[in-house]
Formats: C-alpha cells, structure tokens, sequence
C-alpha cells in the first residue's frame, strides 16, 4: 500500500492563508496593506487561482504572526521545505540551548522554576519546584506532566491556592490566548477540560500589576508572582516554543520560607 503523504491530507495554501487571515481578523485590503501586495493577488492566492511562492507565504505569515511551526505547515502545503528545524532537545545541536536553560533554571534558585513547552508539558524543573507540586497525586506527576492541568486539577495544587477562582480564571485566560494565537485543537481540548474542573466561579479578567499565586503550604501562606523567559531570537521550533516561568516571592515572609523549605542560605541583610 503507498502511503498518503502529509500533503494529501493538508487543506491548500491558500486555505491556510485565509484562515489565519480571519483568525486575526484582517480584511483582505487590511493585510494586502500590511504587506504591501495587491488585494487582486492577495485574493488569487487565498482562492488558489495563484500560486504563491515562498517569499510571499513568509511575508504573509510575518504579517499574520503566525507561529513557527505554522509557517512550516504553509510552506510544506505549498509544496515548498520548511524554513525552520525542529531538532529534538537532547540533540548534539540544542547544547547551547540546554546550556541556557540550565544556567537560568539555577539563577532562580530557591525559588521554584520550571520549562515547559507550546503545549504547556513540562520539559525541566529546578529542584524548588517541589515546594510548588507537594502533595499532588501521582496520577499528575507522570510524563507527560502537564502543569496547567497539575494546577487546576483537584488532585493538585487546586486544594492549596488560596485564591484558586483568580488564579484559575488567569491561567484559563493565557490558555485561551494561546488557543487564540496558535489554533492547536490540542490547546483548545485542554481549555475544554480544565474549564469543566471545579473551583468555583470564575472570577472578572486579570486587574492590576498581577495576578498573584497565593500556595497553603503546611500552616504558611505563600505569596508568588510568575515570571516567564522565552528565547525570544530562536529559529527551531524546539527552543521558540520553549518557556521558563519563575515563581518569585511576593513578600519577605514568602522569601524566607522558601529559602527555609529548600535549605537556602537566608538572604544577606541589606545595608
């Protein structure tokens, strides 16, 4: 039997095209515009009475802010190679990657820090992590570790965030922004999934400087405020799609404990 090829099964370039045109909600004339072609050829390509080439798919998905691994998928539905790799982490080539990631997972130390990748599986953590994930039911813990799902779920965190219905609405918030931005089904089925888990209703959007996570751990409240590092340079899908988020303390009492449940040496006095 000769197998199907990967392009058999892809909708058109065009196809491609239009609808990220329409998920950014651009009009044809706004993003001919944007990308300085006519809204003739524009129109042509979308419809497949022209074929684009490989320029042109690349500028349009600039203009678009389509993903990386999108625009791959635009060019291999064109019949053109993709224009960025995909190498696996532990690849001979990612070192300078892992070399980095490595160097910053330590930076946070003691406060807890993890990678996680585009679909928000966990790909590393620090060591302090723990003070996080304690308690969690190991049916959560193992590969693949979804943190979003490890959060939200009742068998998590979920019991331990003192202000689970902010916290969830947050996370449900940058979930949905992802969905948004990326339309991976994937992405879109776990939002499904983790809006149906309990924990109360949700709360207005995300106000203020930030939306803190506030973490029972035995009888002290912990007070975190997330950071997230990206290889914002990156031309393999692997690292582009790559991001560390950071949980640093909010307050003095979070910073101590810390410190105290991870066996850090307490912070200098300043002055």
């Amino acid at each position: 039997m000769t197998p199907v090829s990967d392009n058999a099964a892809r909708p058109p370039v065009g196809v491609l095209l239009r609808d990220w045109r329409r998920r950014r909600r651009l009009s044809q004339l706004e993003l001919s515009i944007e990308a300085e072609v006519s809204t003739r050829h524009l129109s042509f390509v979308e419809t497949g009475r022209a074929r684009p080439s490989r320029t042109m798919i690349l500028r349009l998905a600039d203009h678009l802010d389509v993903p990386l691994r999108e625009r791959n998928a635009l060019l291999l539905a064109a019949g053109l190679a993709p224009a960025y790799s995909a190498l696996a982490l532990d690849d001979a080539g990612m070192a300078p990657v892992r070399e980095a990631v490595d160097l910053v997972l330590r930076g946070f130390e003691p406060y807890p820090a993890a990678v996680i990748d585009r679909r928000w599986n966990l790909v590393a953590a620090n060591r302090s992590a723990d003070v996080l994930t304690a308690g969690a039911a190991e049916h959560l813990l193992g590969p693949p570790l979804n943190v979003l799902r490890l959060s939200l779920h009742p068998d998590g965190m979920a019991p331990r965030v003192v202000n689970l219905p902010q916290w969830r609405s947050h996370l449900l918030h940058r979930l949905a922004h992802d969905v948004r931005q990326t339309g991976d089904p994937e992405l879109e089925r776990l939002h499904e999934e983790l809006s149906a888990l309990p924990g109360g209703r949700d709360a207005s959007p995300p106000t203020g400087i930030a939306v803190p996570l506030r973490l029972r751990h035995g009888d002290t409240e912990l007070a975190f405020l997330s950071t997230v590092t990206t290889f914002g340079s990156a031309l393999d899908l692997t690292a582009a799609e790559l991001s560390i988020e950071a949980f640093l303390p909010a307050d003095a009492r979070t910073a101590s404990a810390v410190r105290e449940l991870t066996g850090a040496a307490p912070e200098p006095a300043s002055g």
